[in-house]
């Protein structure tokens, strides 16, 4: 039940500084806000890793270096996606893969949740694409890279799917990796996730000619996404060591849930049904993998 709590703790601290990030990135390009927050994240660990103590061993630089590795491909993935093609095909079909791959592997793995656990697996996965679907005009989850100003016409080109593969696929990855760190090494997995990703981003940014950092309201909504950002990960990693990755894994891609509501209690923006519809699923998705 621990993890189960966890899993959610961290799904909410994702989808609040998902929120908060795309509320940013209407106003700064969106690789300029992560900037900002992925250092400031990763001094934040760095000051609770020492804090909580842990091993610094192989395994903890091993496994949570590929993790930030996955995590800046993801981000930049998924941006580039976002910023080509229609947002409502982009967004539920990303977060299908994210909660989909901890799902396989776990099974692969072995792990074997019961039939209600496993039933409300399959219903939470439903439950990632109802609340994604009609985003169009959301805050983004994992980052928007347009401005209210971007009228291009956006397609779901063959570019732009592999683009939504990789993306998906790393941040599912990011929760298999990080997994495999040992326990004893604390939070120490996920400084050094931190401190890879932070160094690929500069790069990316720096290659792309976009390493500026934001100023005055968009900076702020960067640190404040970095704070965020650094307690759903701490949930994530605590969620993973106390369950299943396949049960904490789909828990913890339901994200997008905790993004469309800020939506629509601070932008006043309107529900559609199907993410009504998805809100529920992900209700009943979550009693049935608590009762498995």
């Amino acid at each position: 039940m621990i993890g189960i709590l966890l899993a959610l703790a961290s799904a909410a601290g994702y989808g609040v500084s998902d929120f908060v990030g795309g509320i940013a990135s209407r106003r700064v390009a969106a690789l300029r806000v992560v900037l900002v927050s992925y250092p400031v994240a990763m001094v934040l660990l760095a000051v609770l890793a020492v804090i909580v103590g842990g091993d610094i061993s192989r395994g903890a630089v091993l496994w949570g270096g590929l993790c930030g590795v996955s995590q800046a491909f993801g981000v930049w993935w998924f941006y580039a996606a976002l910023g080509s093609g229609p947002i409502s095909v982009v967004s539920p079909l990303t977060a299908v893969l994210v909660a989909g791959l901890p799902v396989g592997v776990g099974l692969v793995l072995g792990e074997r949740p019961g039939i209600v656990a496993a039933v409300g697996i399959l219903v939470a996965l439903v439950a990632v694409v109802l609340v994604s679907r009609e985003a169009t005009d959301e805050p983004l989850a994992r980052g928007e890279s347009g401005t209210d100003e971007d009228v291009r016409s956006h397609r779901f080109t063959t570019t732009v799917a592999w683009l939504t593969v990789g993306a998906g696929l790393a941040f599912g990855f990011n929760f298999v990796l990080i997994d495999q760190a040992p326990a004893e090494a604390g939070l120490w997995p996920l400084v050094f996730a931190r401190v890879a990703a932070t160094v690929l981003v500069v790069t990316i940014a720096a290659v792309s000619g976009q390493l500026r950092v934001p100023t005055g309201a968009p900076l702020k909504l960067a640190l404040l996404a970095g704070v965020l950002d650094t307690g759903a990960n701490v949930a994530m990693l605590l969620a993973l060591h106390a369950s299943l990755l396949s049960l904490a894994g789909v828990l913890m891609s339901l994200y997008p849930a905790a993004t469309v509501l800020l939506a629509i209690v601070v932008l006043r923006e309107r529900v559609t049904r199907w993410q009504a519809l998805g809100m529920v699923l992900a209700l009943a998705a979550v009693a049935m993998i608590a009762a498995g």
